[in-house]
């Protein structure tokens, strides 16, 4: 709905956000040339220092050709955040209670760190068949130390024990 609407910035970097399980930080660091025409690339993650190689899906890839496209920004060296508009994690945050309150989202708290932990549910919730498996990986990608903070990381343990209460009989 984003690039519809032809705000092709904040819905790559969305897109990013939901499909690389990347900071903010880290996002607003890339340059194009690292991206653009890719399938995968590496960074060295600003918080952690650690080196973590990214895959680009197919449908990632497409976006981020066509958000090139409209964008059009001066090189593909340059940092893929640098504009007139200085992007910072506060500004970002405002963008997206904007974007949350334009298009009418069900989220309770929308910002930065949402689109982590989206990408984090969506590998949980898709490899449900094999849960702890996923919860393994994640933990890995996330730089986690256990399983237990991955889970509370994502809301999972929360859930658990609030379904505790669901199988209570009167």
């Amino acid at each position: 709905k984003l690039a519809k609407d032809e705000n092709y910035k904040i819905s790559l970097l969305i897109a990013l956000g939901c499909f690389t399980g990347l900071r903010i930080s880290d996002i607003l660091s890339l340059r194009w040339k690292q991206i653009l025409g890719a399938d995968e690339f590496t960074v060295i993650e600003k918080k952690t220092g650690k080196v973590r190689t990214i895959r680009l899906n197919l449908g990632l890839q497409q976006h981020i050709k066509e958000c090139y496209g409209h964008i059009n920004p001066v090189g593909i060296n340059g940092q893929f955040y640098k504009s007139e508009t200085i992007f910072t994690v506060q500004r970002i945050n405002i963008i997206l209670k904007e974007v949350k309150k334009k298009y009418k989202l069900k989220i309770k708290n929308f910002s930065c760190h949402s689109l982590r932990k989206t990408f984090g549910r969506q590998v949980y919730n898709m490899n449900s068949d094999n849960a702890e498996l996923a919860l393994v990986k994640l933990m890995e990608l996330f730089n986690h130390s256990s399983v237990a903070i991955t889970k509370r990381y994502l809301g999972l343990r929360q859930e658990e024990i609030l379904q505790t209460y669901d199988c209570l009989s009167f």
